[in-house]
């Protein structure tokens, strides 16, 4: 890991390391970036020339004045001049502010569209541990990036827009002031570093509040989202009242940090107002005193051509504590988002292995697994998985058969032992190629927002309409879908949780891989469907690799061998009447299974009827 990425991982991020890790996303976009620059150099030249005229022109009109006679011709061409040099000079200004800022925002949408695709094509390559470890909820993670990529934004807009051109406007006014004045404009040098010390101050006086609306802001969406997704559960219950409380006791915890966080910052921005105006005080003083000792150069238009040069000057400064708190939330969230974006131990590991065919053969050897969280799942596990069979992994909750099938296919790695696929090991097969030859089923299936033939051909994009149609008639799907009157084009999440199922058992049949995991895949239909499936699922299983977990006698009965686990550990393994026989765990899943069907009164129905 590099320097710069050392530092933002740990949570230090200054200013510098900030411009540094944006600047890639800027370059790409030299052209907007000469564009802003030159126009820039326009602006600032043009917010001098109010000074510059008034200077003159205040000497000119004084010097009419004390002629003996006054001359109205002289003083029209005098306000003539003023006005097509001020009217023209806001004419240029008005055009130069609106390219200046048309150009800095496209830049700044350009950024931050560049950052959105980047951090998500990041995201989808990293391990799925990194899903799954403390800190990276959905709701936390969603907060990081947009916060980010927000703040980021900003960044490019405050630096093209506000600070370059305010603070090009401020070194231009300084250089005039040392031309008319060396003592002025050393008076108006010395109130800079003060404000900036001052500035600094704050930053660091302000941070530990920053970082705590920041841990606010992602505490508040993760909350929004599990209010969300438990929605059902929570009126079920009716526990809205409880729900709402507890939202209300984040949010309140959110308002003391912001409201103790703005209170410092509004005493020191009131600091550095009264150093300003204590600045603006000294110039006039100054500037008044060598007018009236006759100073060579100073007359009464270089006053006001001093203040409206100091103003200039201090825009900046007027604008900096609101660019400043900006940039300061900037480094908290970018921390956050460079933390995603840089996060290179997090990517998954892939291999070169890529063979013609893939046959199925897997072989677990002493294998040990621990989740982020620390809770180990597996403990010294060995099974062999052969080509062309079903297996199925038996247990109660919490046993570990899930974990098996996330190691199976490369959603994680084991802490100890090896896992070899046809001989070679796991770690050694590309991965994008070892899960084109998954298919995966689990109890509860993502659907995406699309049609229903778009979640189909997820599993295979290039297939045609009619591997479609077909998929879906080996799913038991396609008369309900026929009846539909939008057909195939009907958005999938209208579906109900069983259609849904089908769909992606619909996805791995157009898939058509040579391996089959199956978690729960018939949980959520009824039995009808169940028998329907489990038909399809039953033609499909031929000449495949089949890993099947189900509480489901009927599946499990079928399966040519069995490895039951319980608390991590592998129990029993053999052929279903072999291990049922040697009585454990097995045979009590089996006959709890059988009770709780009351298989003996469904037996006794159908001989009732026969």
């Amino acid at each position: 890991m590099t320097e710069e990425k050392k530092t933002e991982s740990t949570g230090k991020m200054n200013i510098l390391d900030l411009l540094k890790n944006i600047l890639p996303f800027v370059l790409p976009y030299r052209w907007l970036i000469s564009v802003t620059l030159a126009l820039t150099l326009v602006g600032s030249l043009m917010a001098q020339v109010n000074a510059v005229v008034l200077d003159r022109a205040v000497d000119a009109i004084n010097a009419l004045i004390q002629q003996p006679e006054f001359s109205w011709g002289s003083a029209v061409r005098i306000l003539t001049t003023i006005s097509i040099i001020l009217l023209g000079k806001e004419v240029v200004a008005a055009l130069v502010t609106f390219f200046q800022r048309y150009y800095g925002e496209r830049m700044r949408i350009l950024v931050s569209r560049d950052l959105s695709v980047n951090v998500v094509k990041r995201m989808l390559s990293f391990r799925m541990s990194f899903f799954t470890s403390e800190g990276n909820e959905t709701g936390k993670l969603q907060s990081r990036i947009d916060r980010g990529i927000m703040s980021l934004s900003n960044t490019v807009n405050n630096f093209f827009i506000e600070i370059l051109p305010l603070f090009t406007s401020a070194i231009l006014a300084l250089i005039l002031m040392f031309m008319a004045n060396v003592y002025v404009g050393l008076v108006a040098l010395c109130i800079v570093p003060i404000y900036f010390w001052v500035t600094n101050i704050q930053a660091k006086r302000m941070k530990g509040g920053r970082r705590g609306i920041f841990s606010g802001h992602q505490a508040v969406s993760q909350s929004i989202l599990n209010i969300i997704e438990s929605i059902t559960v929570i009126k079920s219950f009716n526990r809205e009242k409880i729900e709402a409380e507890r939202q209300a006791d984040i949010q309140r915890t959110m308002t003391d940090l912001q409201l103790n966080t703005r209170k410092q910052s509004y005493m020191f921005n009131g600091l550095k107002s009264f150093l300003e105006q204590i600045g603006t005080v000294l110039i006039i003083i100054l500037t008044a005193y060598l007018v009236l000792i006759d100073y060579p150069g100073m007359t009464i238009g270089k006053i006001m051509y001093h203040v409206m040069l100091f103003a200039n000057v201090s825009a900046p400064i007027r604008q900096l504590h609101r660019i400043y708190d900006d940039m300061n939330d900037a480094l908290i969230y970018a921390e956050g988002f460079f933390g995603i974006l840089h996060a290179d131990d997090e990517v998954e590991n892939t291999g070169k292995h890529h063979p013609a065919e893939v046959k199925g053969d897997f072989q677990l050897s002493g294998v040990d697994f621990t989740y982020s969280n620390g809770t180990q799942a597996l403990f010294d596990v060995s099974m062999h998985i052969p080509s062309g069979k079903i297996t199925a992994l038996v247990g109660l909750s919490g046993a570990g058969k899930s974990t098996i099938v996330n190691l199976l296919d490369k959603f994680y790695h084991p802490d100890r032992g090896s896992i070899t696929l046809d001989g070679v090991d796991l770690s050694e097969w590309d991965t994008q190629w070892l899960r084109e030859n998954v298919g995966l089923v689990l109890q509860k299936n993502h659907i995406f927002d699309g049609t229903i033939e778009e979640n189909i051909k997820y599993g295979h994009p290039d297939a045609t309409h009619e591997e479609v149609v077909k998929a879906a008639k080996q799913a038991y799907i396609y008369d309900q879908i026929a009846q539909l009157p939008n057909g195939f084009e009907t958005q999938a999440l209208q579906l109900s949780g069983g259609q849904q199922q089908r769909i992606a058992i619909a996805r791995m049949f157009i898939k058509n891989p040579p391996i089959i995991f199956l978690d729960e895949p018939t949980a959520s239909l009824d039995a009808i469907a169940t028998e329907q499936i489990k038909a399809s699922i039953d033609a499909i299983k031929a000449g495949r690799t089949v890993i099947i977990i189900s509480h489901n006698i009927g599946q499990i009965i079928d399966a040519d061998y069995i490895y039951v686990l319980k608390e991590g550990h592998v129990v029993q393994g053999g052929r279903p009447n072999e291990v049922y026989q040697q009585g454990g765990v097995y045979k009590d899943i089996f006959d709890a299974s059988a009770r709780s069907m009351n298989v003996d009164k469904i037996a006794n129905t159908i001989e009732g009827i026969k």
